[in-house]
Order: C-alpha cells, then structure tokens, then sequence
C-alpha cells in the first residue's frame, strides 16, 4: 500500500530535520503547507507533485554531499518549545 503524501513529507522532515513550516516554504511557497495537510487538507495534484519533486531534488543534494540534515533544535531548560507568546520590547 501506498503511503500518503503526509506520511512521505513527515519521513522527510525527519529525515531532514527541516521545520515544516520551511519545508512548505521551499517547497510549495506554503508555509502552512504541513500544518494543513495534518488537519485533513487534500493535496491536488501540483502540490504533490512539487512536494515530491523538492524531496528528491534535496536527498540528491544530500547524497552529493552539497546539503546536510540540520542537527536536531535543542530546548533551553525552562522555556518551553515551539512559539509561543513572546514579550515585547518597551
């Protein structure tokens, strides 16, 4: 059986250790590409084939040792991660 479109970016973004939200932007200029997929939009078929056609296109620059997986983020003890409310400057 074939793995979904979500499936094959979420291994992708392991993989790559890319945020999803770079990954749309490179991919698809789509930032909320995969926080939509993830709630149940359906991809047409451009989308997918320019998500697929990103993915090889970056594991062929992996493999010729022009790009490397970014190591993974580090959370500094006592902030929690992802983005959330940030204070603002007086």
């Amino acid at each position: 059986m074939e793995r979904s479109l979500l499936q094959r970016i979420e291994a992708f973004l392991k993989e790559s250790g890319m945020p999803p939200t770079l990954f749309g932007r490179a991919a698809v200029r789509d930032p909320r590409l995969v926080s939509d997929l993830r709630r149940g939009r359906e991809p047409g078929r451009r989308v997918i084939t320019r998500t697929e056609n990103y993915m090889n296109h970056w594991r062929a620059e992996r493999d010729a040792g022009r790009v490397q997986p970014a190591p993974p983020r580090a959370v500094q003890p006592g902030r929690p991660a992802g983005n959330g409310p940030r204070e603002q400057k007086a």
